[in-house]
């Protein structure tokens, strides 16, 4: 998925001298192709994220339309103070990338993962919040996040995530993607962990029951049209995502849903309120989290949903 976005940006940014890109000593010949045309546009800010994220708003104030890229936790939390004063309080359109987000770097350990990102940055004001599923959700939504011209946190992959539709879909930002229509169950997935809602969509149709599947690229804001509609067509809601069960996109469509008058049961799977270490792959890491189908097949059936 960084490589979709280093070929995005670069194509966008023949296109339009407003486009920075601020990068924090990582994907230096990622970003080659951008540099032979734009090499004043193209800085490496050096290990100094904090300074990257002012900098970035800096540029933003003077009429650029820059971007922020490292890893997640160094590109959120490390930042955080910044994000919040310079970006989000001042509403300038820094558009913060962080790439290997939650399980991405499992064999790294803890520095390295980010359970945490999503809460941080949807708690910011003025701040929006969009995790694509593949390389193709990510081509389709970041020209429009440039066009909002807002502050936007962007929540991307590592590389070699599985594309999780055929071709390019058509989406829009804030609205959510039905991959495939169903009843009775919405599985509502955010990010890439898509492929492991496929995976599970195919248990429960092996099991006798359609449930929905959602894309639900967008944390912040909320489409809410969707899930007003969905309060009418659905008993159960399960969401879905690679960040701690706990302040993410679980919890932001529990905390709407608990704000209207009838609403359906919401299960929410994600990494549990631990931390994960002592693991060799992204899929043993999400065993370790209990993100399996295996296991949510059984907590459903524990709840008696299936």
């Amino acid at each position: 998925m960084r490589n979709a976005f280093a070929r995005v940006l670069t194509e966008l940014a023949k296109d339009d001298n407003s486009l920075l890109l601020y990068y924090a000593d990582i994907g230096n010949r990622l970003f080659n192709p951008l540099k032979e045309f734009a090499e004043d546009r193209t800085i490496n800010a050096g290990i100094a994220e904090a300074n990257m994220a002012s900098m970035a708003a800096g540029s933003a104030m003077m009429g650029h339309k820059p971007f922020i890229y490292t890893i997640t936790p160094f590109t959120t939390s490390r930042n955080f103070e910044q994000i919040k004063i310079d970006i989000a309080y001042q509403n300038q359109p820094v558009i913060i990338v962080g790439t290997g987000s939650g399980l991405s770097y499992a064999n790294l350990g803890p520095t390295h993962h980010s359970f945490e990102d999503i809460a941080l940055m949807r708690a910011l004001p003025n701040m929006h919040v969009i995790c694509p599923a593949d390389a193709y959700e990510l081509e389709q939504l970041m020209p429009q996040l440039i066009k909002l011209n807002a502050p936007c946190y962007f929540r991307i992959g590592k590389k070699n995530e599985p594309a999780v539709h055929e071709s390019k879909p058509a989406l829009t930002f804030g609205k959510v993607h039905v991959m495939c229509p169903g009843e009775r169950i919405a599985v509502l997935s955010s990010g890439t962990i898509m492929p492991l809602a496929q995976e599970l969509v195919r248990t429960l149709n092996e099991r006798g029951v359609s449930p929905e599947l959602v894309s639900f690229h967008t944390v912040k804001p909320l489409d809410q049209d969707y899930l007003n509609d969905a309060m009418t067509r659905f008993d159960h809601v399960i969401t879905l995502e690679e960040h701690n069960v706990n302040g993410g996109f679980g919890s932001a469509v529990l905390e709407y849903f608990s704000e209207q008058a009838n609403w359906p049961r919401v299960h929410r799977f994600g990494i549990p309120d631990r931390f994960i270490d002592q693991v060799h792959s992204t899929a043993d890491a999400r065993a370790k989290a209990g993100l399996t189908v295996t296991d949510i097949m059984n907590t459903l059936s524990e709840r008696g949903v299936v």
